[in-house]
């Protein structure tokens, strides 16, 4: 069932009440809960696996100057919500360690009920950049490659921000603030652009896109290079840039939940092997952030244009 406001949105908005009929398309009327066509990534073998947040296979493919041999995958989900649930919901993974610089594992984080080994919070505190509003990759890296020393039997799962917005380039401004009203669900710029209520094209977007991927290379490498063990690079999901959805044609902006086209789903895989195998074994979880104040995680969110 729709609420109200969904109805209105539906009624104001056309492009809204397309991408609406595609999401049902691809959820075969919300028979899925995810993309069923997508992997499980935990079954997958690895020893390191670092994702890139809203990295499209074909901008990896054309960019990456990392080391291994390229591959493809598809992600369950068509956002990172929709990704966690899919991949961690009621799991038991004390065999894992995850850190991430995405706070929307602690939003989410009773409705996922998942237990890793530990979660490693990179985005509080120290680990969040004023300048940029977000976890710069170089930051990730850092926790990821201590997190590996610090549990040498652990698979070690790295969640980075990069190349989501807020891009990292000081000139532009559209990405780094709020421009919309406090009870706007639509609260990023994608939907702006998609609404028409920004004047920004993909010509805008797409030097900075690039960008901010070229930025994350060399600290996904450092990892690579410094942490023994398989690594994988992938991503939760892609990105679409003005393109035509499926099967309705509406332009889609941004990585909307539940719709599964190959420029959101298609996800890099990139396999490297640094030495030997690192020797795993689960562990009784281990908490590293106590009582996460849950009007943090609202503020690092809505910098990164999330919604509740």
């Amino acid at each position: 069932m729709y609420s109200l406001d969904q109805i209105r949105n539906g009624l104001s908005s056309p492009a809204l009440l397309l991408r609406e009929l595609n999401r049902l398309y691809y959820t075969r009327f919300d028979t899925h809960s995810y993309n069923p066509n997508g992997i499980d990534l935990m079954d997958e073998d690895w020893d390191v696996l670092q994702i890139l947040d809203a990295c499209r296979y074909d901008m990896f493919a054309e960019q990456s100057t990392l080391p291994g041999e390229l591959e493809s995958r598809i992600s369950r989900g068509s956002n990172t919500m929709e990704f966690l649930h899919a991949n961690f919901d009621d799991r038991e993974m004390h065999d894992t360690v995850y850190v991430t610089a995405n706070p929307q594992f602690r939003r989410h984080e009773d409705e996922i009920d998942a237990e890793f080994h530990a979660v490693i919070d990179v985005w509080l505190d120290e680990g969040w950049d004023e300048t940029y509003n977000t976890v710069m990759p170089e930051t990730t890296a850092q926790y990821a490659m201590e997190a590996a020393e610090e549990y040498p039997e652990k698979r070690i799962l790295v969640h980075y921000l990069q190349p989501h917005y807020p891009f990292i380039d000081p000139e532009s401004t559209f990405d780094k603030k709020h421009i919309h009203e406090t009870d706007d669900d639509t609260i990023d710029f994608w939907h702006e652009i998609m609404f028409g209520r920004l004047d920004i094209g993909a010509d805008d977007v797409w030097p900075l896109y690039r960008k901010t991927l070229d930025e994350s290379f060399p600290h996904v490498q450092e990892v690579m290079e410094t942490v023994g063990g398989r690594h994988v690079v992938t991503a939760d999901h892609g990105n679409m840039v003005g393109e035509p959805a499926r099967p309705v044609p509406v332009r889609e902006w941004g990585h909307p939940q539940s719709i599964y086209t190959e420029e959101l789903v298609k996800v890099p895989w990139l396999v490297f092997d640094n030495g030997g195998r690192r020797t795993v074994r689960a562990e009784e979880p281990h908490s590293e952030t106590e009582g996460v104040d849950d009007d943090v995680v609202s503020s690092r969110l809505k910098h990164l244009g999330y919604t509740e």
